[in-house]
């Protein structure tokens, strides 16, 4: 399975305030590309921390857009989700999928949600067991679009095969929360490497792409 991760970043890779506020780093045309991103991919995730803040959808919203929409699949090692959220609500429309290290949950269920328990690791959900069972579910190509710790645990096991970065010309500072999470490298020798190959402007953004080296 491909991965790909997406970040919608300020200049020092911040994905938003101290306070939480995102909406919108990125100006139109960028999300305009994430979207056409969203369209190509088999499925789309995110860590529950990103639903609790955003209610994302994550679906692809383009005009005249009328292909399939990609599976929505959240990590959330104890079903933290909230009842209300959008991506339950509408879980018998779209395909979605909760990775969880629980094994059961009528409420979710019931809506139509697909629950997948898998093993944990340090009390979260392991994302290499996460990815291999998204891929016995038939999804051969997933974008991730946040958070943070998401980034850095599929970063840190090696299991990012492609970068797209949109990055806004804004600072955000240190108290603002970064694209990646902390985790912990032995050696400069063992950091995830990537390799640009394209660079482009979309209004006053840049958008960058990177394969793995």
């Amino acid at each position: 399975m491909r991965v790909t991760l997406k970040l919608a970043t300020s200049l020092d890779g911040r994905i938003a305030t101290a306070s939480g506020e995102s909406r919108w780093i990125t100006g139109d045309a960028a999300r305009q590309e994430a979207h056409r991103l969203r369209a190509i991919h088999a499925a789309v995730l995110v860590g529950v921390e990103t639903v609790i803040a955003d209610d994302p959808e994550l679906t692809v919203r383009l005009a005249g857009y009328v292909g399939a929409q990609p599976t929505r699949v959240v990590l959330d090692s104890r079903l933290r989700i909230p009842p209300d959220a959008k991506l339950v609500s509408g879980a018998r429309r779209i395909p979605t999928i909760i990775i969880s290290t629980r094994n059961s949950n009528k409420r979710l269920t019931d809506a139509g949600v697909r629950l997948i328990q898998v093993s944990d690791s340090d009390g979260r959900v392991d994302v290499l067991a996460a990815a291999l069972a998204l891929e016995e579910t038939g999804v051969n190509s997933v974008m991730i679009e946040g958070g943070g710790q998401v980034a850095a645990s599929f970063l840190s096991r090696g299991l990012v095969d492609a970068v797209e970065w949109f990055r806004a010309p804004i600072v955000l500072g240190d108290e603002g929360r970064p694209a990646v999470a902390a985790f912990v490298l032995k050696d400069l020798a063992a950091a995830p490497r990537f390799r640009r190959i394209e660079v482009q402007t979309l209004g006053e953004d840049l958008w960058e792409r990177y394969e793995k080296a």
